[in-house]
Formats: C-alpha cells, structure tokens, sequence
C-alpha cells in the first residue's frame, strides 16, 4: 500500500495527464488520494513544492530504470543498449521524463525551481528536501546515467570503457529528442562495435 506521500504523487501525475500543471488544483489532488488538503500542505508546503517532489520522483525512478536495464543482457554492449532503447520508450510514453532529459519543459507541465527557503514543516523530511533543490538539469542526469553505466559494466578496464557509456548515453538522448520507429539499437551495436575495434587498434 502506498504511503501518503507516495499516494498523493500519484493522484498529482493522474492528474497531469488530463490536466495542464496551471489547472492541477490542491484541493483535487488530496482528493484523490483519500486525504485532506492540510495533509497535502504538511506533506509537500505548496502547490510548487508538490511540483518538485513529482519531478524529483520521476527522475530517481528513471536511474532505478537504467539500473535494472544495466542488468540484463549478455554483454556490455547488450546493456549499454537496453539502457538506451528503455530510455527512448521510457520518454515516449512519460512527458516529465522528457522534459528532465530534453530541458523542455512544455506548458502543460510543472516547471519547478528550487526551493529559495526551504519550509519549517518539511526540513525534517530527507525526501522533500531532495526535491527542493529542484530538478536535475539533463547534463546532470546523463552524468548519473554514465556512472551508473561504468560502474555497472565495470570501471577496471574490462568494461566498456568511459567514451561507449557516453556514445550509449548521448545517442540515447538524440532519439529522444528526435524519435525514430527504428530505435537505437541497431546504430548503437554498430557504433559499439566500431569503438571497441578503434580500442583494440590502440
């Protein structure tokens, strides 16, 4: 069963999807999710702050993605491109996503900056306060989604090596931003393969 917190995140991205972020009322959301409009205050300090912690919720959810697509796949390339074609698909179907990856942030959704002064109610709350330092900037959550990648596949040298994470990562971000229906798997294998030949050649 969810937690509050969790439940009314939940009944805000519900929401979001039939609503722009400027129509998303408080009183509604807490609502939805079986509580009081006080409770929501208590939970998130305003309507800005809710915003935040949706948009912090969606990016840690995106690196626990890219976590559990490093770990399938035979080999390191394999996992370079689930990581990459889950990333694709992954922001197709989930607006917030995009904009975190992309830096646009279109009208229908929360754009949310961090927090100047942090609320009295929420200092107490580890997850808040992460969330009041505003969402992560695309180059920031591609540098997480690179360690993650090295430190996945191995960072003694027999891993991919630095540069195929960054081409995994980079080429990932061009689909996203320009969908294809062919994906980027095929391109990735093949610019996997031509890195590791420019490697062994060295």
């Amino acid at each position: 069963m969810p937690t509050t917190r969790e439940a009314l995140l939940n009944a805000a991205l519900a929401a979001l999807r039939g609503l722009p972020w400027s129509a998303v009322r408080m009183v509604d959301v807490a609502s939805a999710a079986g509580v009081s409009r006080q409770t929501l205050y208590n939970e998130f300090g305003s309507k800005e702050g809710l915003a935040r912690a949706l948009v912090r919720r969606e990016a840690d959810a995106y690196l626990r993605g890219v976590e559990r697509a490093l770990g399938t796949g035979p080999d390191a390339a394999s996992r370079l491109v689930s990581v990459a074609e889950w990333t694709v698909g992954e922001a197709a179907e989930r607006p917030l996503l995009r904009a975190l990856l992309t830096g646009c942030w279109g009208d229908r959704l929360p754009a949310p900056r961090p927090a100047a002064v942090r609320s009295r109610v929420l200092a107490g709350t580890p997850a808040q306060r992460r969330a009041d330092a505003g969402p992560p900037a695309p180059g920031e959550l591609l540098a997480a989604v690179r360690e993650r990648s090295r430190t996945a596949l191995g960072s003694d040298g027999a891993g991919p090596g630095e540069e195929a994470c960054e081409l995994a990562v980079r080429l990932a971000l061009s689909y996203v931003v320009a969908p294809d229906s062919r994906g980027p798997g095929a391109l990735l294998r093949q610019a996997l393969s031509a890195t590791s030949r420019t490697a062994g050649d060295r």
